[in-house]
């Protein structure tokens, strides 16, 4: 009877929390990756939050050349600073533009990500 309830019940709370909230930062993703306007035909673009410290900006898309083309950059917001990677190379801090602009995406990407939720709790 045991060896039956996996089958019945395949996931403890964790996986289920776990998967709930990838699937709110798959969502977040989206709404983000549409800030700076539509997202080309045949692009992914994604832009969210990880976790407390770290932001992502991902694209993908199929060139002209029809290569598949993938550049992912991860923000790393420190006390002293934030710095970022592109595809996993050398770290580099950001230029004080770049924060600005990635300061002010941030605020962009909470104000329609809770406009979002807002929405989906009203519904």
């Amino acid at each position: 009877m045991i060896s039956i309830l996996p089958k019945i019940f395949p996931k403890n709370d964790d996986a289920r929390n776990k998967e709930f909230e990838e699937a709110l930062i798959r969502g977040e993703a989206k709404i983000g990756g549409r800030l700076f306007g539509p997202v080309p035909a045949g692009h992914r673009r994604e832009f969210f939050c990880l976790d407390d410290h770290t932001w992502i900006w991902h694209e993908e898309w199929v060139d002209q050349s029809g290569y598949r083309r993938v550049v992912t950059t991860r923000y790393i917001v420190r006390p002293n600073g934030i710095i970022k990677t592109t595809d996993g190379n050398t770290y580099q801090n950001l230029t004080s533009r770049e924060a600005h602009n990635l300061a002010n995406a941030a605020r962009m990407y909470y104000q329609r990500v809770d406009a979002a939720y807002e929405q989906m709790l009203t519904a």
